[in-house]
Order: structure tokens, then sequence, then C-alpha cells
């Protein structure tokens, strides 16, 4: 497979059990190698072996590196450390023979190569002799977390990585000062491990892990398990403090329970068109809930979640829409009410807190996230109509007398503030307009300029720049704004063709 004199040496995780997890580089060199080196013991079966089965091929080499003793105590005369030493060396020299002859070498390793791993032995002796290369794999730790499904560390948090075979006087003073922490290599160690967590405190909180990701996995209390049933190949597990108190996994499964947040309300400002006009702000809270609430074509404009539940309403039942919508966060659903624009403006935020203020819905939390205005967007297509001091009203009479809005109108147009209209029109009331213009013509001249916006933002975009004393009340409908200027609004023809509205900044002396 290589194109070098001599082979190549490869280091390859594969993980913590489940042979999907075994990573796509490191399934391919499985595949391609000339040599597949593996560990196991006197009986000759390999865990690693087996997880990298399903990505061997025909006519590759095997090299079985099994250990010659089980437990800590041989003959030698360096003891188990010297036995283990001459092991090592041992297997080192036969892998060696076949980089020498220019074949590739693959040792398989549980896990991560470089993590408690066997590979190690191997890499220290023969990493400087030979080109060579390590393929991380998932470990065990993260694999027992990922079983149990609780996190192991969140924020500033610490994790503590021990070996089980570490004096006990030593695992129970770090257990005690750390955050989360996993404890390897249990088998024989295991009851010590258990009396340090127990003399540390940290007994309760801590899991066992056996086999993870596997057929054969297991989890469970760690104080529950007996001692007699624990194999090598588990760990102990104390997750992140901030899930202790969640719920547990099912037995044998790694499933856990649902969490549910606290409900609430949030009233999202869609703005006036579609997802560019839409802030992230609003985005992320539209993603996080549960039910959606609101005038029909509205929620239209939300990406349908087979997750979440929508409610459309028709447009005339704004206080019933609220209530709805708190009752269902009151049940401890996540909840928003949208809006086209932005919801405080002539739309939902208002309703939703009037009805929050009702002692029924006082525990009930109420956010209101900002839009896009429809106002705005219009004037961002002309120009800069509202770059002076300019006043917003609705010309819809349903909820307010229309001696009321006359009022405003008239009041605004002797102040000369720029006007940005609301609902100018609609299926029944179609002489609001007429009646806005010749109000404003009573302190504004026919010159005036005025901009009606229908659309922004939709497929059916259109911007039109006429004058007071010319404004066509019957090309105003209900998908209209109006931006009627001040007696300092002008305007202008560019350079390039393009035609610009604006009121300039500064007022005349």
């Amino acid at each position: 497979m290589s194109d070098d004199v001599t082979g190549r040496l490869w280091g390859v995780g594969l993980g913590p059990g489940d042979p999907e997890l075994v990573t796509v580089k490191a399934a391919r060199l499985i595949g391609e190698a000339d040599v597949i080196a593996f560990h196991s013991a006197r009986h000759g079966r390999s865990i690693a072996r087996s997880v990298a089965a399903p990505y061997l091929r025909e006519g590759q080499v095997e090299e079985a590196l099994i250990y010659p003793l089980t437990t800590e105590t041989t003959d030698h005369p360096g003891g188990y450390q010297g036995a283990i030493d001459d092991f090592y060396a041992a297997c080192a020299v036969r892998l060696a023979a076949h980089l020498d002859a220019g074949r590739d070498v693959v040792v398989l390793c549980e896990g991560d190569p470089l993590f408690y791993g066997s590979y190690m032995h191997m890499h220290k002796r023969l990493s400087h002799r030979y080109v060579t290369e390590v393929v991380p794999g998932v470990t065990s730790v993260s694999g027992a977390s990922a079983v149990l499904g609780r996190p192991l560390v969140e924020r500033d948090e610490v994790l503590t990585v021990l070996p089980g075979t570490l004096p006990a006087e030593v695992l129970a003073e770090r257990l005690a000062s750390t955050d989360s922490a996993a404890v390897l290599k249990l088998g024989r160690t295991f009851t010590k491990v258990r009396d340090a967590l127990a003399e540390a405190g940290r007994l309760g909180e801590a899991w066992y892990v056996e086999r993870a990701t596997t057929g054969q996995q297991r989890l469970a209390p760690l104080a529950e398990v007996d001692p007699a049933s624990v194999p090598y190949f588990s760990l102990a597990l104390i997750p992140s403090p901030v899930n202790a108190a969640g719920p547990a996994p099912a037995a044998g499964t790694g499933s856990a329970g649902e969490v549910r947040a606290r409900g609430e309300v949030v009233v999202v400002g869609l703005g006036p068109a579609g997802r560019p006009w839409l802030t992230p702000e609003a985005q992320e809270a539209l993603a996080g809930v549960d039910e959606l609430v609101g005038y029909g074509p509205y929620l239209d404009r939300v990406p349908p979640n087979p997750r979440q539940r929508r409610h459309p309403t028709d447009n005339r039942v704004e206080a019933e829409r609220a209530a709805h919508a708190l009752e269902l966060a009151a049940a401890g659903s996540r909840v928003a009410v949208v809006s086209s624009g932005d919801p405080g403006v002539f739309a939902m935020a208002s309703a939703v807190l009037e009805v929050a203020c009702e002692p029924r819905f006082a525990d009930v939390p109420v956010r209101v996230l900002p839009g896009l205005t429809a106002a705005h967007a219009v004037a961002s297509r002309a120009g800069a109509p509202l770059g002076h001091d300019y006043c917003v009203l609705s010309l819809s009479d349903l909820l307010k007398p229309w001696e009321v809005v006359a009022g405003r109108i008239s009041a605004a147009a002797k102040a000369d503030l720029v006007l940005a209209i609301y609902n100018p029109a609609s299926k029944s009331r179609t002489w609001q307009v007429a009646a806005a213009r010749d109000l404003l013509l009573e302190h504004r001249a026919p010159e005036t300029p005025v901009v009606v916006g229908r659309d922004v933002g939709g497929s059916r975009e259109s911007m039109t720049v006429t004058t007071l004393g010319d404004l066509d009340p019957g090309v105003v409908d209900m998908r209209c704004l109006l931006l009627v200027g001040s007696s300092t609004t002008r305007v202008a023809e560019r350079g390039d063709g393009s035609r610009v509205v604006f009121t300039p900044r500064r007022y005349p002396a």
C-alpha cells in the first residue's frame, strides 16, 4: 500500500465499542492496511478486532499481540513492569519487521489511542523510526456520557479523569475537589473506587457504565452495583453538577426522561415580510418554542416544524388569542405569539400584556421581541422620509372613535410632523383615506410628498411617490402604508436616474 521504502505506522482509535462510532478515516485505513495489529488477553479474543471486523478485508496479515500475563504477579526479575516492558519491546520488533519490509501497519486501539490506550506503547518505541500518524477516536468517557444522556461539564466546570489504580486516599482527595469526574480501569479496583467516592461524599452522584454503546451496555447508580459483576471495561462517572437533579436514565438503556422548561409567552415581531427581515433573536425564539399562536397568514410565514403545534386564528380575536397563549404557557408550554412588523406597534404585544395583567396569569412570564416595522421598511425603500420628527397613527376607527383619529391627524399636521399612517383602508373602511387627506391639506401644501408602500418585502411589492394633492384614495388598501411628508420633506432626482424622498435633519430657523 505504501510508496515509501518503509511502511507507515498508524495508531487507529476505534471508539468505545459500537462499530458505527469508528471514524470514516479509521474505517478507510483499516481496509487499506497490509498489516492489522491488535492486543488481546491469553484467551485470544480481542475487543479491538471485533469492533474493526466490519472494515477488515481478505488477505490482510493479522498480528495478535497477546499479553503474556493476566495479573500483576510474575517471576520476571523486573517484576510485573519488567515483564510487560519486555512484552511491548517484543511486539515493537514484530511490527518493525513489517514496516522495514514496506508494509503499512495499523495498530487497533479501543477508544482513543493516546487516552490510556494500549497503542501508545508501540508509539513510544516506533514513532521516532517510522512515519507515524495517530487517528483519534471517541473516548470511553464521551461514550459513557452519551449513553447516560448527561453532560460531562458545563461553563467553567472542571472534569477530572482518574485511573482506578490510584491509592484510595488520592482518589478520595481528587474526587472531593472536582466538579465532574470519570474513573477508569475498574474491574478489581471497583470496591476501592466505591469507597473513595463515599469518603469524598460523591457516591450518590456516581453512575456505573459498562461497555458503553455496545449490545452488552449496562448502566446503574454505582452504589447499587455488585463488585463481583464488574469487568475491566467499565467506568465510574460523576456528570456535571448542573444536571445532578435531572431525571435518571432508564437502567440498561441510557435513555433520559424529558426535561421541560418553565412555560412562557414570547411575543415575536416577524418584520414586514420573509426571513431576511427577521432578527436573529426572533429566529432563536421561534426555534425554541413548543406552540405558535397568531393570525393565520402571519403563522404561514414561520416554516413548519412537526415538533411544534400551531394555533391559527382570525385577525379580529386578539384578546382571545392572547388568553389562549397564556393558558398554554400556564400549563408548561413555551409559546410564541407572532405579529407582523413590530409586535409593539398596532400589534399583539399590547393585547397579550393587557390579558397577562389579569390575576389568573400573574405568574406567566411574558417577553416581547421587537421586529422591523412596516413604517421603517417603507421608508427605507423610499430613502429617508422619517429622517426628522415623525408620528405613527392608525386610520382604523374600530377600536377608537373617528373623532379621536381626526383630532390626532390635525394635531400632527399642525405640528409639521411627518406621518406614518397604518391601516389606511380595508374592504369595510373606504372613506378614511380621503377624509385624512382633506384634514392634512388644511395645514399642508398640496405639493407635500406622499409615499404609498404596498407589500414591502413581499412578492407584490410596489412603491409610489405622489403628492398630497394628487393622492388617489382608490389605490390605497389594507396592504398599504402611507408616509406623508412635512414642510421640509424633499423629493430629489439623483444622477443615476433614481428618485429619493428624504426629510433633512436640520429644521429651518
